[in-house]
């Protein structure tokens, strides 16, 4: 027998034996009755339809959006030739534009599977609370600002990596303390968590890669102002000649139904854009909502009781004339004085409400 027939022996005499070991395993586990866990799954979906097999969602066929880093180097003075571009935030484009069936605050975005959005109650709180609804230039402002402490942190955690490695610089003497006071704190924290392997301490790398991913996630950031980002519509779209997958947010937002839409976009829309105020009160216009500005409610407001006043004067001679009953109805009107500040109160209550 040679000795390739004699491994083919061995192999087989192998496989006998882990099946033998494998059947009396499960064995104590009901086995052959209970069959385990089918190799193929099946069960029924969210949309109710029953499936046989691994599930493909639609956000595994979209693309990851990548961003280069460090940036390209793109010098545009003699500092940036020098030191090299400064990293900024290269956030997703939202392309706003107008149409009279999507409104006039429409907007898409292409669609990637790496995007990162904030929460509904998160982006409701911000824009009802805090009032980040049209213009979130400060909101942009504080992702950069975030953006490159978090960039600055990491440049500081890699240079505290390399004095680790420089047997000559003493780390604990000045200058070199202050990144030791700096990063130090951060290896003290995660020594406990994160074992040194054959003597290196990996808490510097591994709080290298956090940094990394939260720069990465605010620069995946999408902001949905005025919209929440459930509002979103995933759909296809011409961009540069070519269909891509893009996420659109139109039609009015949920917030606008859900709560009063702020003034101040309202007295825009009436002092510098009327066409939009006629078209959401034409569109909406079986919808409970305000878009006249609350100055513009308020002087409607008086001039109708205004123009009710002198009416109320007229009932009141004619009904004081002939005794009509309006008098002898409610006991407590005791004058004409009386009476005429009873209706004007009466008025005004009916109206603010």
């Amino acid at each position: 027998m040679v000795l390739r027939d004699k491994l083919i022996v061995l192999r087989q005499a192998f496989f006998d034996k882990v099946s033998d070991m494998t059947i009396k395993f499960a064995t104590k586990f009901g086995y052959p009755e209970n069959k385990g866990m089918p190799l193929v799954p099946s069960g029924v979906g969210s949309d109710g339809q029953p499936y046989l097999g691994f599930r493909v969602y639609d956000s595994d066929m979209l693309s990851a959006r990548n961003v280069p880093f460090p940036p390209p180097p793109t010098a545009e003075n003699l500092l940036q030739v020098v030191f090299g571009a400064v990293p900024t935030v290269q956030p997703l484009d939202r392309l706003f534009y107008e149409s009279k069936t999507d409104g006039y605050y429409s907007f898409y975005i292409e669609n990637y599977k790496n995007l990162f959005f904030f929460p509904n109650w998160f982006s409701e709180f911000l824009q009802i609370q805090l009032n980040f609804c049209i213009d979130i230039t400060l909101l942009e402002v504080f992702r950069e600002v975030l953006f490159l402490s978090i960039v600055g942190f990491g440049e500081i955690v890699s240079f505290r990596i390399l004095l680790s490695w420089i047997i000559s610089i003493n780390p604990y003497t000045l200058p070199w303390n202050y990144f030791i006071a700096l990063v130090d704190w951060t290896e003290e924290s995660l020594i406990g968590l994160v074992p040194s392997i054959i003597g290196v301490n990996l808490s510097g790398p591994i709080l290298l890669t956090v940094l990394g991913k939260c720069a990465d996630s605010l620069n995946n950031l999408v902001f949905t102002m005025p919209y929440l980002p459930s509002e979103g519509d995933p759909t296809k779209a011409l961009i540069n000649g070519e269909m891509r997958d893009v996420l659109a947010f139109r039609y009015l937002p949920i917030l606008w139904y859900k709560y009063p839409i702020p003034n101040e976009i309202r007295q825009y829309w009436y002092t510098e854009r009327p066409d939009i105020l006629k078209y959401m009160q034409k569109a909406y216009k079986n919808v409970d909502i305000q878009f006249l500005p609350d100055e513009i409610i308020d002087q409607i407001k008086s001039n109708s009781i205004k123009e009710i006043v002198p009416q109320i004067s007229q009932v009141i001679e004619v009904s004081n004339d002939f005794s009509s009953p309006i008098l002898i109805a409610d006991s407590t009107i005791n004058s004409l004085s009386d009476f005429t500040s009873y209706f004007i109160n009466l008025t005004q209550n009916i109206l603010t409400f």
